[in-house]
């Protein structure tokens, strides 16, 4: 077994990125993150605190640690700030295969020898973005939902030459912050729940897009069936749909069937800035969507 971790510096402090450091620095760990703009941690994380709200739910911890565990993340001026003595790197950037291979170039450069990289991508592989480094043994991939809201569950995923070792430390990591982690035994796109939570999106989208189903009557069947007070377009509002959008690219490249193409009436709504929570609209208006509304079950 190598060394403990002890030390985690989170690269990205978007949506995810934000709640994976707090999550993090709630349960004990030194936690650093850096982000290209200063500005985006505070940010950020003041919409988190509003997607808690509307979602109705908070961290699996009580809130005022989570908002004490908020003040403990270190915001790093630079790259190299973050990553010099750091046991565990996760890289939280956005889904584009290209700029994570940059990225994890950069941090293999810069973090100790004998850290482990993770990467928190929604659909890709760790084999597409090991090679950017000379520590493919240490890298694995590692991809949160929303702790913030009790969605604590982590889908986690070796490459190629990923060790035993290398797994079984992210898993104790997983554990120690209060997170279930969801063993990916054999390579697969979208690894545990991601994959089944993509042919959701894929079916939702092409019935909305396709005229068949009003996309609020879809949540709200999905809303009856499961018990959850959100429909699938509800979560990728919540997510972003410009994310969402990329993650089904991801999908479309690896397989060139048509049918994996996102529809073209996502991309119209994001090239309106109709983003989701982040924008302030989606398919719903924020931060007072119908689905929050005590008779949006009516119909």
């Amino acid at each position: 077994m190598g060394q403990p971790i002890k030390t985690v510096a989170v690269i990205g402090t978007g949506t995810l990125g934000t709640q994976i450091a707090i999550q993090a620095a709630c349960y004990g760990y030194d936690v650093k993150a850096y982000d290209q703009d200063p500005g985006s941690f505070p940010k950020t994380l003041q919409k988190i605190r509003g997607l808690m709200k509307m979602r109705g739910k908070g961290p699996t911890l009580p809130m005022e640690e989570w908002e004490q565990g908020a003040q403990k993340v270190k915001l790093a001026k630079d790259l190299a700030e973050a990553v010099k003595e750091t046991d565990l790197v996760i890289e939280a950037v956005l889904e584009n295969l290209e700029l994570k291979r940059k990225v994890f170039s950069q941090i293999d450069s810069l973090a100790p020898q004998g850290a482990i990289l993770a990467t928190n991508s929604s659909s890709m592989p760790i084999s597409k973005i090991e090679s950017a480094t000379k520590r493919p043994e240490k890298c694995l991939n590692m991809h949160f939902y929303i702790p913030a809201s009790s969605m604590n569950m982590v889908d986690i995923m070796g490459g190629t030459k990923t060790t035993v070792e290398t797994m079984e430390a992210g898993k104790q990591f997983i554990r120690s912050i209060g997170c279930i982690p969801l063993t990916v035994k054999k390579e697969i796109l979208g690894f545990c729940f991601n994959s089944v939570w993509r042919a959701v999106k894929r079916q939702t989208l092409y019935m909305w897009a396709g005229g068949y189903v009003d996309f609020r009557d879809i949540d709200r069947a999905w809303m009856i069936f499961t018990g959850m007070n959100q429909g699938p377009f509800g979560l990728m509002d919540a997510v972003g749909l410009d994310v969402v959008y990329d993650i089904e690219m991801v999908y479309y490249k690896e397989s060139r069937d048509d049918k994996d193409h996102p529809p073209h009436a996502l991309k119209a709504r994001i090239e309106r800035n109709e983003l989701g929570v982040k924008s302030g609209k989606g398919f719903y208006t924020y931060p007072n969507p119908e689905y929050a509304r005590p008779d949006f079950l009516k119909g």
